[in-house]
């Protein structure tokens, strides 16, 4: 939370399973296009909460499966757990408030009384959360009954059912209306209070967030029957809660330029970077536009032309400098002008993003950026962490930057294919995470196709990647440095 010095200028918060995340969408294109708003428009002065039912294993499953950005907050497990940053560091304080009449054994011995509700997973039971399936059917009167034993025994519970399906036993307190209430009590004693709040929906237990007094709120078309009955009953005259026409984050766009909060075009929605005019340009917006174009001229979605890859040099200092995650130095130019070997290699396979832009001011005119560029291609996942230094062409921001310098480390780990799987627990290769700056290429005089092997800490090598090299240490096949044709020839390029 301390991230931002002021006010965040708005706070979305946000479900994830159907809100955020289109299970539907086997292409991520609505989840793709909020992610490049957010970071092109939102991130530098904005807060991205999710709050959703999942438990933090099944929610770090979802990160593994789905292109989603790292949230400032995430709630979890239906209100009763509240972790902040990257690193999810609880909340002690939100602890200690649900334990006041708490008891989690009581809860299990009650409900063993009632054989219509089916225990969930062990992933799913939290120390403030006991979760079942029941019979929609049944709910209602399990629902009743059960409250009125957990009385007689002393407890002040909540009991939440959705999804047609999931009934949660949470404490009185919880739920993730009361934790984002929680939040902005604490935004507010610390004078951050955003200045405009946006919640986002499609199911039951998503009803208390839009109870919140002076939020925004949206229900993205795909919500379901018990969300629109609870808005029928409860908000049908609040003018500050849509049903959206979009489904899950194409509605969340849709809200955001419906209730004039801030831009609302993606700039995954302009055919050409050119058309991306801002008010308040900032380096996250420049760093959307640069991957977006990669991602389309490795698809082929943009004109193979020179004089495109001469417009990507004009904003690149003549003398800057790339450094490739295997430590190696190229002239940005020549990185660019290596391009154009690698166009349309990725038809229809290749999404790339950008996760957790930060930037900051370090002279009159230059700004050091950092970032984590994600590229997804078929099942494989690759992560860079980014650091680059920009420069302001003229003394106004909307006059764009000139890129300097580039430095790519590997993001240990970040390699992972099949929904969700390290490369390095794939098969028998290797039972620990690779070290990919002590990567050593093997190279042959004669042209043959020669073998990468990565070697981590310990001496352990499996063989993972190959490249066709010449004793120059070029691609024989494109001719471009190996480090930007490691693999199967050149299927990796400078960027």
């Amino acid at each position: 939370m301390d991230r931002l010095s002021n006010p965040a200028r708005l706070m979305i918060v946000s479900d994830l399973d159907h809100t955020m995340v289109d299970h539907h969408d086997s292409e991520n294109l609505s989840l793709l296009r909020f992610n490049a708003l957010w970071e092109a428009n939102y991130r530098h002065d904005s807060l991205l909460v999710f709050s959703t039912g999942r438990s933090p294993t099944l929610y770090k499953q979802l990160r593994k499966e789905k292109p989603m950005l790292t949230p400032d907050i995430t709630i979890m497990s239906v209100g009763t757990e509240i972790t902040y940053g990257n690193s999810m560091v609880p909340d002690n304080g939100w602890v200690q408030f649900l334990n006041q009449k708490w008891d989690k054994n009581i809860v299990m011995e009650e409900t063993r009384k009632f054989p219509e509700l089916k225990l969930q997973s062990e992933t799913e039971q939290r120390p403030h959360k006991v979760s079942f399936y029941v019979d929609k059917d049944k709910a209602r009167d399990v629902m009743r009954a059960l409250s009125e034993l957990l009385e007689k025994r002393g407890l002040d519970v909540k009991i939440i059912y959705s999804g047609g399906m999931d009934l949660d036993i949470l404490p009185q307190g919880a739920g993730k209306g009361q934790a984002l209430a929680y939040l902005l009590k604490k935004f507010k004693a610390e004078g951050k209070l955003p200045n405009n709040t946006l919640v986002c929906g499609d199911s039951g237990n998503d009803a208390e967030l839009f109870s919140i007094p002076d939020v925004y709120g949206v229900m993205v078309s795909n919500a379901q029957e018990e969300l629109l009955q609870w808005h029928a009953e409860n908000a049908k005259n609040n003018p500050k809660i849509i049903h959206a026409t979009e489904r899950c984050a194409s509605g969340i766009i849709q809200a955001i330029g419906q209730f004039s909060l801030g831009p609302n075009t993606s700039p995954r929605d302009l055919k050409c970077s050119s058309e991306c005019k801002m008010e308040d340009t900032n380096p996250g917006h420049e760093i959307v536009k640069f991957y977006l174009f990669y991602e389309r001229w490795r698809r082929a979605e943009v004109e193979n032309s020179d004089q495109s890859l001469e417009k990507l040099k004009a904003v690149c200092y003549p003398s800057g400098v790339f450094i490739h995650p295997s430590g190696v130095e190229r002239p940005l130019h020549d990185c660019i002008s290596a391009m154009k070997n690698c166009y349309g290699d990725k038809r229809k396979s290749l999404r790339v993003w950008v996760d957790r832009v930060s930037s900051a001011q370090i002279s009159s005119d230059t700004w050091l950026v950092k970032f984590d560029k994600w590229e997804l291609s078929g099942e494989e996942w690759q992560c860079c962490m980014t650091t680059v230094i920009l420069r302001s062409r003229a003394a106004s921001l909307s006059d764009g930057f000139t890129w300097m310098h580039v430095h790519q480390t590997w993001l240990e780990g970040s390699g992972h294919v099949g929904g969700g799987m390290p490369k390095h627990k794939q098969g028998d290769v290797a039972k620990k995470t690779y070290s990919w700056r002590s990567m050593r290429l093997v190279m042959c005089i004669d042209g043959n196709l020669a073998q990468s092997a990565l070697m981590d800490q310990s001496g352990l090598s499996g063989t993972v990647a190959r490249a066709c090299m010449v004793g120059s240490g070029r691609c024989c096949k494109c001719t471009q440095y190996y480090q930007h044709c490691m693999t199967y020839g050149h299927d990796m390029s400078w960027a």
